[in-house]
């Protein structure tokens, strides 16, 4: 069983900066793309920001310039920086992993979700 743990979230003010870290523990074999989604209160989960395993990255328009997303593959974790953070930017934001087993099955994986909350 894998388990994605999320941290960094909190409240910060418009402007500021919050680092997201999620870490993957359990029966892994290997880790292929990792990402950032989020949800806003009656909104739809949305993508934030992917990376492959390689390092090739994604991001949804309303991120770009101001997000960076990261990856340390010895320590299965992926990283979120948020920068120029907007109100519009307050949502529920969780970690997500394609991981591999010793069998060589590809299965999704979620974390539990993180709050971030811009408001002054």
């Amino acid at each position: 069983q894998v388990q994605l743990v999320e941290s960094g979230g909190g409240l910060v003010q418009p402007g500021g900066s919050l680092r997201l870290s999620c870490a993957a523990s359990g029966s892994i074999f290997s880790i292929n793309a990792m990402g950032w989604y989020r949800q806003a209160p009656g909104k739809e989960r949305e993508l934030v920001a992917t990376i492959t395993s390689g390092g090739g990255t994604k991001y949804a328009d309303s991120v770009k310039g101001r997000f960076t997303i990261s990856r340390d593959n010895a320590k299965n974790t992926v990283y979120l920086q948020m920068n120029s953070l907007k109100p519009d930017d307050t949502a529920v934001y969780y970690c997500n992993a394609d991981v591999s087993n010793i069998l060589k099955i590809t299965y999704p994986v979620w974390g539990q979700g993180t709050q971030v909350t811009v408001s002054s």
